[in-house]
C-alpha cells in the first residue's frame, strides 16, 4: 500500500524494537544463481608470452612504452593470441588497445603501468559512452572494441596519475567554466535528447570529457583479475554492452570526481567477486544508458552476481542507476563487507522521470555492515531532474535478507513520487543498531519483516 509520506522513527524511548510482519518467506530467486554462474566462464589464452621489453620498452618510468606495447599486442594477435607481459619495473605509456585473444598481464607486484596525462595521446577518438550517452571521445586508458577473449590480469599496478592539475580539473568546480566538461556535457545531453546521430557526436580535443580507465565495449568473454587500480580520470572499470564478464580480486583505490569502481553498463552475465572498492563514489554502479540513448539501444543490464567484496568509501556499496533508461534485472549481492563513515548506503537505486527504467529482481543477502553515512537502503527517484519528465521509473521485487548493521543513521531513505512505482521492497531477518533518526519512506511500498532495530544510546 502506498502512502503519500511515511516517516517511521525507531529511536524513541525503547531499547529494542523488533518488527515482525506475517508475510511470505524471503525470495526463492537465488536458485537462479548456479545457472548464471555456469554461463560465466573465464577466457583462456595460448601459452605464448610477448614481453614488452623485447619490443623496446624501458622500465625507467619516463620513456614512452606505447610503441613497444602496441608492437607486442600486434605480434600476439598475429601469432594467434597469448599474453602481453609487463615485467617488473615502472613503464610510462599512453592508451593500450587490446584485441581478441590477448591478455595484458602484469607479472609482478612491482610491475607498474603509469599512464600519460597528456590528452593528445588519447586521440584519435573512439566509440564510447560518456555517463550513459553515446559519443566519440578520448580513448579510455585501456580499451577494446568488438573483441572476444580479452583480459587484464596480474599482480601489478595500473596508475592513471589523475590529479587536480590534469584530468580531475576537467570536472569543474563551482564558479569555474573554462577548461571544464560543463559545456560539452550539456551539448552531448542535448544531442542525446534530440536524437542527433553518432556521426555528429564527436568530442575529444577541447571537449574536456574525461575517459574511463578500462573500457571493454561490445566485447565477449572479458576478464579483469588481480590488478591494483589507482588515480583514475573517471570510472575505473567500464564493461559496456558486454557478455560474460568476470571482475575478480581487483583492488581499487581512487578518489577523484566520478571515480566509480566498476560500472557494468548494458551487460549480461557478469560476476564481480573478491574485490576491494575504495572510491569516494559508487563502489559498483550498474547502468544501462541515459535517457533517449538508453531507451533506443534497449539493452538492459541483467544477470549480475556480486559476492565476497569489500566496500569502503563511496556513495553506495552497490548502486543501480542513475543512467538506467535501458532497465536492469536479476542482480544478486551476497557475502560482502561494507564499512566506512564515508559510505553513504549499502544498496542504492536512483533514477528520475527523465531516465525512467525498470529496476527489478534485486536481491541482497548475508551482508555485514559496520557503518554507513545515511541509510542501509536508499531509493531515490527524485534524483537530479526528479519528477519532471515523461518516463516514470519502476522498482519492484527488491529483497534484502540477513543484514547485520552495527551503526546507521536510519534504515530506509526511500523517495518516490506519485507517477513512479516502488513496490514489493522487503528487508527480512536483519538487525540494525545505533539508529539515530526516523526512516523516510515517500510514495513507496517498503516493509521490514522479522527485523530488530536498536536506537543509539
Amino acid at each position: 500500500m502506498k502512502r503519500n509520506t511515511r516517516r517511521i522513527g525507531f529511536w524513541i524511548c525503547l531499547s529494542l524494537i523488533t518488527v515482525t510482519l506475517r508475510l511470505p518467506a524471503a525470495t526463492p530467486e537465488w536458485s537462479q544463481v548456479p545457472g548464471i554462474l555456469a554461463r560465466i566462464v573465464a577466457p583462456t589464452f595460448p601459452a605464448r608470452d610477448f614481453v614488452i621489453t623485447k619490443f623496446g620498452a624501458v622500465a625507467d618510468g619516463t620513456t614512452d612504452a606505447s610503441p613497444a606495447i602496441a608492437q607486442a599486442v600486434a605480434a600476439c594477435v598475429q601469432a594467434g593470441g597469448g599474453r602481453v607481459v609487463i615485467p617488473a619495473g615502472e613503464f610510462s605509456t599512453g592508451p593500450i588497445h587490446l584485441q581478441s585473444n590477448v591478455e595484458l598481464y602484469l607479472a609482478a607486484t612491482n610491475s607498474i603501468l603509469k599512464f600519460s596525462t597528456d590528452p593528445k595521446q588519447y586521440l584519435p577518438v573512439v566509440a564510447t559512452r560518456f555517463e550513459g550517452m553515446e559519443c566519440s571521445n578520448y580513448s579510455p586508458l585501456i580499451y577494446a572494441y568488438g573483441q572476444k577473449n580479452v583480459a587484464v590480469t596480474g599482480a601489478g599496478i595500473l596508475d592513471g596519475q589523475a590529479e587536480e592539475t590534469n584530468w580531475l580539473a576537467w570536472k569543474g568546480q563551482k564558479n569555474r567554466d573554462g577548461g571544464t566538461q560543463k559545456a560539452a556535457r550539456k551539448r552531448l545531453d542535448q544531442m542525446n535528447n534530440e536524437g542527433v546521430p553518432m556521426s555528429r557526436r564527436v568530442f575529444g580535443d577541447g571537449g574536456f570529457l574525461r575517459p574511463p580507465f578500462v573500457e571493454f565495449n561490445l566485447c565477449r568473454n572479458v576478464l579483469v583479475e588481480g590488478v591494483k587500480i589507482r588515480r583514475s580520470p573517471m570510472w575505473e572499470l567500464h564493461p559496456l554492452l558486454c557478455t560474460n564478464v568476470i571482475v575478480r580480486g581487483v583492488d581499487i583505490l581512487s578518489h577523484g570526481a566520478n571515480n566509480d569502481g566498476c560500472d557494468p553498463e548494458s551487460c549480461c552475465d557478469v560476476l564481480i567477486e573478491k574485490c576491494i572498492f575504495d572510491t569516494g563514489d559508487d563502489c559498483i554502479a550498474i547502468k544501462s544508458g541515459r535517457n533517449a540513448d538508453g531507451r533506443r539501444a534497449g539493452v538492459p543490464s541483467q544477470n549480475i552476481i556480486i559476492r565476497d567484496c569489500t566496500m569502503r568509501d563511496g556513495h553506495g556499496g552497490t548502486t543501480i542507476g542513475s543512467e538506467i533508461s535501458g532497465s536492469c534485472s536479476n542482480v544478486f549481492v551476497e557475502n560482502c563487507q561494507m564499512d566506512s563513515p564515508e559510505l553513504t548506503c549499502a544498496l542504492r537505486l536512483k533514477s528520475n522521470a527523465m531516465r525512467g527504467g525498470v529496476l527489478q529482481n534485486i536481491f541482497m543477502r548475508n551482508i555485514n555492515v559496520g557503518l554507513v553515512k545515511d541509510a542501509v537502503l536508499q531509493i531515490d527517484f527524485l534524483y537530479e531532474e526528479g519528477a519532471q519528465g515523461a518516463f516514470h521509473p519502476i522498482a519492484k521485487n527488491v529483497v534484502l535478507e540477513n543484514l547485520t548493521v552495527a551503526q546507521t543513521p536510519r534504515v530506509l531513505n526511500v523517495r518516490g513520487f506519485p507517477a513512479a512505482s516502488i513496490t514489493d521492497v522487503r528487508i527480512y531477518n536483519s538487525r540494525f543498531k545505533q539508529i539515530k533518526k526516523p526512516d523516510q519512506v515517500i510514495e513507496a511500498d517498503v516493509k521490514l519483516v522479522d527485523c530488530s532495530l536498536e536506537p543509539a544510546k
